[in-house]
């Protein structure tokens, strides 16, 4: 077997299941990317409309729809099974007679709340960067690509992609409901008007600094633990892990972090900057990639320190609450960084969360077994 491809028999390098898999993933970002095509006004984010260059997508669509047909029949050719190679072909195929990578571009106008294509190329952009990455450097090499647990993570990464209109509106309403009074004109025309990279800087301490404290209360309180047991519940971390994490989770850790962003007036473009950095640096820290970082250890939060966040270890449970600035840990006490190690293993003791995407979503929002009641993360982890 080759060592990091997969952890079954059957999953096995020239068994036909790798070829399988990825021809049902280029399959289907061919054919979702022919429906953005079609369909702009119901599946496109209009933000982002306009920023696409359409030459570059059109070749990629015309890429995966190729490889999706051409590695289908490679895994129909290798794999006794053949579910997943007349999948890749089934959707490439598809995709194809709706036009392909040359159809007309749909009726463009109004909005809609499913975001396809802020899924596909989301998808498509971080796979291309951390897959390769996380076979070059592994933290743990022995750990499969397709490991336990990722089909659970792609459905969380899908969901908070697609609903991206749905989570951006929600996140914003509660600083333009109850914080409007807080406003100041002249404030926020003094804070526009910085450079933008002094308003990233800014912006990164006062979002971090928010995000310590609304993270360290999700910890802590025990129904909003149960929310964020979500995220910790993965036993193996890589760049698709970091999406495991419960939808209201997501909407109120955002909302919160975007009041004193909004108040305080910074401006759009900064934001957009803080909010790319900030994409990528959250898929980074998850990866299952091994770099000696020492220089920024303290300075910028690193996969090895927010390693230590998600470890199964008893001392390092409620540690490491910071999400980009370590040394806000520090200086409330909360770090945790032994020199040189890495953890044994990940997760929550006991592993209370089920697998599953609409069963982790579900979990919290259902009654405690009785005897479990108010059960945070150190009681886990002790």
């Amino acid at each position: 077997m080759t060592a990091g491809l997969g952890p079954e028999t059957g999953h096995r390098f020239g068994s036909g299941w790798i070829s399988g898999v990825l021809s049902a993933t280029c399959g289907a970002l061919g054919y979702g990317g022919v429906l953005c095509l079609l369909f702009p006004n119901w599946l496109t984010t209009p933000a982002a409309r306009a920023l696409y260059p359409m030459d570059l997508v059109r070749f990629l669509i015309y890429v995966m729809l190729v490889l999706g047909f051409g590695l289908g029949a490679l895994s129909v050719v290798l794999r006794r099974r053949k579910v997943l190679g007349f999948t890749g072909i089934a959707l490439a195929t598809a995709g194809t007679l709706l036009g392909g990578s040359a159809a007309e571009v749909g009726s463009v106008g109004g909005t809609t709340a499913v975001g396809l294509d802020w899924f596909l190329l989301n998808l498509f952009v971080l796979a291309l960067l951390f897959v390769p990455l996380e076979r070059v450097i592994p933290r743990l090499p022995e750990q499969a690509i397709f490991r336990r647990g990722w089909t659970t993570d792609l459905m969380h990464f899908a969901m908070s992609h697609l609903m991206v209109q749905v989570t951006v509106v929600l996140t914003m309403l509660p600083a333009a409901l109850f914080f409007r009074w807080a406003t100041q004109p002249w404030l926020q025309d003094a804070v526009a008007a910085q450079p933008l990279l002094v308003q990233l800087v800014e912006i990164l301490l006062v979002a971090d600094f928010t995000q310590y404290w609304v993270h360290r209360a999700f910890h802590r309180v025990p129904w909003l633990w149960r929310l964020h047991a979500i995220h910790h519940s993965s036993q193996a971390l890589d760049w698709l892990a970091g999406s495991r994490l419960h939808l209201i989770d997501i909407v109120v850790t955002r909302g919160l972090s975007f009041v004193p962003l909004y108040v305080l007036g910074f401006a759009p473009p900064a934001v957009y900057a803080y909010l790319v950095f900030v994409s990528f640096l959250a898929v980074f820290i998850h990866a299952n990639v091994r770099l000696n970082l020492s220089m920024l250890d303290w300075v910028l939060v690193t996969p090895r320190f927010h390693h230590w966040h998600h470890a199964a270890h008893p001392e390092a449970v409620d540690k490491n609450f910071a999400v980009h600035l370590p040394w806000i840990d520090r200086l409330f006490g909360t770090a945790y960084l032994p020199s040189g190690r890495w953890p044994e293993a990940y997760g929550i003791a006991g592993h209370p969360v089920p697998e599953g995407y609409w069963r982790q979503l579900a979990w919290p929002l259902l009654p405690e077994p009785a005897g479990a009641q108010a059960r945070t993360r150190s009681d886990f982890g002790s």
